[in-house]
């Protein structure tokens, strides 16, 4: 019973603390996973932190700061008006159109749903939304 406690402990402290750490861009991937695993629940945390952080490692890295800046001191555009939530690691319906940032082509942007958003021009997947 004690071993189940244990191991659901870790399973969800594991979970939770890579995917804070991977947002935050300090800790990623199962390295940091495994290390928080390995701090809650011992070896056998390690390994289940190491899992869940390899999954939430893949996680969208925030563009580099001179690209939010750039995207911010654009002129205000038209708003296009969506019903999805627009979300970091979700693509933007294909009806919005996006606007290359010319300094660093990996990234685009757009206005949507009065949020301008960052977005990965390949996959069209949001890599940030500014307020």
């Amino acid at each position: 019973m004690k071993t189940k406690l244990i191991l659901a402990a870790a399973l969800v402290s594991g979970t939770l603390g890579s995917v804070a750490f991977a947002q935050e861009g300090t800790v990623t991937g199962a390295a940091g996973g495994a290390v928080t695993g390995a701090i809650v629940g011992g070896p056998v945390g390690a390994a289940v932190g190491g899992v869940a952080g390899a999954i939430a490692g893949t996680a969208i890295d925030p563009p580099p700061e001179r690209v939010v800046t750039y995207v911010q001191q654009q002129p205000v555009q038209q708003s296009v008006v969506v019903k999805q939530p627009i979300v970091v690691g979700k693509p933007v319906p294909q009806e919005v159109v996006l606007t290359p940032i010319a300094e660093d082509p990996r990234y685009s942007y757009t206005v949507v749903n009065e949020q301008r958003v960052i977005v990965d021009p390949q996959t069209r997947t949001v890599v940030q939304v500014l307020q």
